[in-house]
């Protein structure tokens, strides 16, 4: 049932229990396991028993009565049952059992969609990559999990803002262009060896190329970084194979279709004096001291037990450079700052170590900047890496990178379609092996395509109609069809399945668990094939014609809007497969 038949429901139930002297009792609807067993079960009889100084099955006799006596129980339900202790069974009426068809035709794109969370603003960060390679598949599965995040999000109500954090400083920067510098001088014919920390990729020869061709590089934000060739100015090349890296990772990231609001630096924390001023502010907080020649945050420290930091925690090291948590704190707080009370970061799994000296650092320091940041900021979604098997092998080794698959390799083999299902199709924190043979098959066991021919199959029935000489009504004229002439148990199941679409998409943005739309429309996709197999669509007499083709114009509009939530197509046609 869609929410508002459950609203009446739940209402006329509570209504119910005031005429028996009941009051303040939570109303609760669930699923029976059986089918027979009505659309919904209620067990409040048998929670108001003890108050009522009565047994369950007397209050659901007094209760039944009581709803048969409410204006509107006629009209909404066909049959009320009580069975066992005092279990109450309910089970709607035709129209109303398939009030969700109207719903869905009359909404279309916007059904499933609320504003709930009423524009909340929330900050998702995702992918944030070092520019020094390609994307690897934990990027993938992050651009993956970010971007599905954000569009279910966005049903919600939530205002979000997709931010990609460059970490464009540190020493994996220098390594990369002293990888291109040895590169470049070998191509010139000079005898230099090659750094033992460098990158050994066949790309980093790729820039080194481009360098010395002194090929300009237009960035995203539109710059152009020029190249003068000169091998020995090594500032020179670290800002070009930077940039080039840079545009390299959002031609991976746009062949997955993953796209950011904003691009945040790594290296403008320093320039812009907020990491210092994130130290200050730490060391103000009295919960810093130095020992053996580096600065240490007093993550131990009883203050901060609710973290459950195991030992103290190095900021600024011997050498002067300040350890990784530092700049992310500095960061953190300029997206406080920025007004973004809620800010979620989906990253792999081994930054786990990382989240509670995070915090730590932003409570030790929001007292001087005078925030009140909630010890959840900012929220993690960590996922587990995957494995790519193609042909019964593991795939390990990629030529560009010389050591890993990465994206472009991923949407290279089975397209963009099955690359952004799969990568989102299990729980984050859950390890799972990529099938590349599974991904390419045309068959059932493949969800991309399952669900891809259910939404052609539809397509396809209603050109059949058309071939027929039948009418094909458009969404608003099935949207006032009566269709108290679906009868079938399987019609049924259809359209409750339906109802669900717009409870798991808020369980979804809840949960930030991306892959219950995955399950959500195999599911649906699965009982529109029963409703197919049991059900002729094309009959000859035309109320029942036609009731049928609103159900799967409905079915249709669900499995697309899905679908798009997923950023996966939504085919008119599978020419691989005939009907």
């Amino acid at each position: 049932m869609i929410e508002q038949q459950k609203q009446a429901l739940t209402d006329l139930i509570t209504f119910a229990l005031n005429d028996i002297g009941v009051e303040g009792v939570p109303v609760r609807l669930e699923r029976p396991k059986a089918a027979a067993h009505g659309d919904l079960a209620c067990t409040v009889a048998l929670q108001c028993a003890k108050m009522l100084k009565k047994n369950p099955r007397e209050v659901a006799v007094s209760l039944v009565e009581a709803m048969h006596k409410q204006p509107g129980c006629d009209a909404l339900l066909s049959k009320i049952d009580i069975a066992g202790p005092g279990f109450i069974n309910l089970t709607f009426n035709q129209n109303a059992k398939f009030s969700v068809v109207a719903d869905v035709l009359t909404k279309g794109e916007a059904f499933g969609s609320n504003n709930s969370c009423n524009g909340q603003s929330v900050l998702l960060e995702y992918v944030s990559a070092n520019p020094t390679g390609p994307l690897h598949l934990g990027h993938a599965r992050q651009g993956a999990l970010g971007d599905v995040l954000s569009r279910i999000m966005r049903t919600q109500g939530y205002k979000v803002m997709r931010e990609f954090y460059y970490n464009d400083a540190g020493v994996q920067i220098h390594n990369l262009a002293i990888s291109v510098q040895a590169r470049a001088k070998q191509e010139q014919g000079l005898d230099v060896e090659f750094p033992e920390s460098g990158y050994k990729g066949d790309y980093i020869l790729d820039i080194a190329k481009d360098y010395l061709a002194q090929k300009a590089i237009r960035t995203t934000s539109g710059d152009i970084v020029e190249s003068t060739g000169n091998t020995d100015d090594l500032d020179a090349i670290r800002q070009y194979a930077v940039a080039y890296l840079r545009n390299e990772q959002d031609v991976d990231l746009k062949t997955l279709d993953v796209g950011f609001d904003n691009f945040y630096l790594e290296s403008s924390l320093y320039t812009d004096g907020r990491v210092n001023s994130a130290v200050q502010a730490m060391q103000q907080s009295g919960h810093t001291y130095e020992a053996d020649g580096a600065l240490w945050l007093k993550t131990s420290d009883e203050a901060f037990k609710d973290f459950k930091d195991d030992k103290d925690r190095v900021m600024r090291k011997q050498d002067g450079y300040y350890t990784y948590f530092v700049p992310d704190v500095a960061y953190h707080l300029a997206k406080f700052e920025r007004g973004f009370t809620r800010a979620i970061n989906i990253q792999g799994s081994d930054h786990h170590g990382t989240i509670a000296r995070v915090r730590i650092g932003l409570q030790a320091a929001s007292g001087a900047f005078g925030m009140n940041i909630p010890k959840t900021f900012p929220e993690y979604l960590l996922h587990k890496m995957i494995r790519v098997m193609r042909d019964g092998e593991e795939v390990k080794m990629s030529k560009r990178t010389g050591t890993y698959v990465t994206l472009r390799d991923l949407v290279e083999w089975v397209g963009r379609d099955a690359a952004r299902f799969f990568l989102v199709s299990r729980k984050s924190d859950a390890e799972f092996v990529f099938d590349v043979n599974l991904a390419l098959s045309q068959s059932d066991e493949n969800p991309v395509y399952y669900l891809q021919y259910a939404h052609a199959r539809i397509c396809s029935i209603f050109n059949q109609a058309r071939e027929k000489g039948f009418v094909v009504p458009t969404e608003e004229q099935a949207a006032q069809f009566d269709l108290s002439v679906l009868e079938s148990a399987q019609a049924t199941a259809l359209a409750n399945r339906m109802s669900d679409y717009g409870k798991t998409l808020s369980i979804a943005a809840r949960d930030l668990a991306p892959h219950l739309i995955c399950v959500y429309l195999k599911d649906l996709a699965a009982d529109f094939h029963a409703f197919y197999n049991s059900d002729r669509v094309l009959v000859e007499d035309e109320a029942v014609r036609n009731a049928r083709l609103a159900l799967l114009l409905a079915t249709r509009r669900v499995l697309a809007n899905g679908l798009a939530v997923l950023g996966v197509t939504a085919p008119e046609r599978m020419d691989s497969k005939k009907e």
